[in-house]
């Protein structure tokens, strides 16, 4: 946990932007793999440890505006739980440990908003993610589950995502540290990597890595030959030479601050003259959006931008044809690169995904309102301000099912050069992404160098095996 004072701050910040009621929390319970006792490994709910700082199962929460009293929710270790886990803390040391003073057992948070509805006072509560969350809060409010992320109050959402948005000094030497052991193991893979292993043994190393850090992972390991899936974590294909191996994978520090990389190497010692042609592509794209943040840059006009740098590189190795910024305004590109250029980073490695993308990566203002395939998955478009913390992560994807679906239509016939395309068509995907704090004049990257041109790459490739 942070000191004591960084909660209490956290909280009365807080308790400054809503006028009056109850702000419910829910902190996150165990979630069983295959049976009761046997369950996946433990994470907090990150709102509630934002504003509590307790790692702990089974907990709940309540800020009274109107009395000026925070309770916690939740009960002490029994015997069978000491047997079994060992003597910890106590719910009650935790708790001052986090500035609080008054501690009731879980049963009677029921109770407490029970008393709450009678009295016709209002309970804000977030959208909850989990489905024993749900449960609870729909017994609880007498609403239907469906309802519940219609009923969550607006409020309370925009308070907290304004004020977990921008990081405090403790939060950025968190993210830091986060993205520096990330680079290390990433490196760690790039000399270990040869042909003939398998990707679970290389993504084995990796979770063995982020364990050995005091932390874990920030979520699930990609480490892929297939790299034109964005989101693979299938783990059984062995390395051959000639193939891009795309590692995307980040460690979550033991105070849950996420780290987000991703680079993409060959599995020989060098790039062909084609995967470092498109490399080159992907990197100047970075290399322009990066430089483009700042306080006050819509993060929209950045991804629009690296959207151009990719379609005038793939035009000029003959992938793409025609007036660019048509191409783009069209979603022409898209054929190459079907996600957004970055996200905003925090507790959660897409921070805040759970109290919604409209109020998290957009505004009032600048609403998402496109089905644009491509742009549709941006989820950071709102201008930036200093203490963001977000990546930059453009890349090339070539997806045969997709090719055969626009080809067959001849969509974006003006703009995709099919012919020149077909010579790609298992040609898989890159990715490179770095996590980057925004400050008063600029921004910087988090954590240390990681090799990024294919100089780097292959210098350290040239060693590996």
């Amino acid at each position: 946990m942070f000191e004591k004072k960084v909660y209490l701050q956290r909280r009365a910040a807080l308790k400054s932007k809503i006028n009056s009621g109850i702000l419910l929390f829910l902190g996150n319970e165990e979630s069983p793999m295959n049976y009761k006792d046997n369950t996946y490994h433990f994470r907090q709910d990150s709102t509630f440890l934002y504003y509590f700082g307790i790692s702990e199962p089974a907990l709940g929460a309540i800020i009274d505006l109107d009395e000026d009293q925070v309770t916690l929710f939740g009960d002490e270790m029994g015997i069978d739980d000491i047997v079994w886990m060992g003597r910890q803390k106590t719910l009650e040391e935790k708790s001052l440990d986090a500035g609080l003073t008054k501690v009731l057992p879980l049963a009677q948070l029921d109770i407490y908003l029970k008393q709450y509805q009678d009295k016709k006072r209002q309970v804000h509560f977030l959208p909850p993610y989990r489905s024993e969350n749900k449960i609870k809060l729909a017994s609880w409010l007498n609403l239907p589950v469906d309802q519940l992320k219609e009923k969550a109050s607006l409020s309370f959402i925009k308070a907290v995502v304004a004020q977990r948005s921008i990081k405090s000094v403790e939060e950025i030497e968190e993210l830091d540290r986060a993205a520096a052991i990330s680079a290390d193991i990433h490196l760690m893979v790039m000399q270990q990597a040869k042909p003939g292993m398998y990707e679970r043994e290389l993504a084995a190393k990796i979770q063995g890595a982020a364990l050995a850090s005091g932390g874990n992972l920030a979520y699930p390991v990609i480490l892929t030959v297939r790299g034109e899936i964005l989101h693979n974590h299938y783990h059984g294909n062995q390395l051959q030479e000639g193939q891009l191996v795309l590692n995307d994978s980040g460690v979550e520090t033991a105070l849950g601050y996420a780290g987000d990389l991703t680079r993409t190497f060959p599995v020989g010692k060098k790039f062909s003259a084609e995967q470092k042609d498109v490399y080159d592509i992907v990197l100047n794209a970075y290399t322009h959006g990066k430089n483009m943040l700042a306080p006050g840059v819509r993060y929209l006009d950045v991804h629009l931008a690296s959207c151009k740098m990719l379609a005038q590189g793939l035009k000029d190795i003959g992938l793409m044809k025609g007036n660019i910024d048509d191409a783009v305004q069209a979603g022409a590109h898209a054929m190459f690169f079907q996600c957004g250029t970055g996200h905003m980073m925090g507790l959660d490695v897409h921070d805040m995904e759970d109290l919604g993308e409209q109020y998290v990566g957009y505004t009032d203002e600048l609403t998402k309102n496109t089905t644009q395939f491509g742009l549709k998955s941006l989820r950071l478009g709102k201008a930036l301000e200093a203490g963001y913390v977000l990546t930059v992560e453009p890349g090339v994807y070539i997806i045969p099912e997709l090719i055969d679906r626009w080809k067959a239509t001849s969509q974006f016939a003006e703009f995709i050069n099919y012919d020149k395309l077909e010579q790609f068509r298992n040609f898989s995907g890159i990715r490179v992404e770095d996590d980057f704090l925004v400050t008063e004049n600029g921004s910087r990257m988090l954590g240390k160098h990681l090799a990024l041109t294919t100089g780097e790459i292959e210098s350290i490739r040239s060693g590996a095996y």
